[in-house]
C-alpha cells in the first residue's frame, strides 16, 4: 500500500513534522510517497527518518519538486 502526501508549498519545519505524523498511522511495511518544494526537505525528512527508523528507499528531484519514497519500518513507540 502506497499512501501519497503532498507538500508542495509548505516551508521547513511543516514537511518533516507533517511527514513525522503521517508515518505514525502507518503499519510495518507500508510505503509514504511524499512531494514537497522546500529544498531544505533533501535534508530534513532523510535526518527525520534516521532518528525515527524507517526506510528512505527513494529520492527524486522533477524540476522543483523533491518526491521521496518511505517504508514503514516498525511500530510508533510514541
Amino acid at each position: 500500500m502506497m499512501t501519497k502526501l503532498d507538500l508542495t508549498g509548505l516551508k521547513c519545519p511543516l514537511p518533516a513534522l507533517k511527514t513525522r505524523k503521517a508515518l505514525k498511522s502507518l503499519r510495518p511495511g507500508e510505503r509514504l510517497e511524499v512531494q514537497c518544494t522546500d529544498p531544505l526537505a533533501i535534508i530534513d525528512i532523510p535526518n527525520l527518518l534516521n532518528e525515527i527508523g524507517d526506510s528512505l528507499e527513494s529520492t527524486q528531484r522533477d524540476g522543483d519538486r523533491i518526491v521521496f519514497v518511505i517504508e514503514k519500518m516498525q511500530a510508533a513507540t510514541t
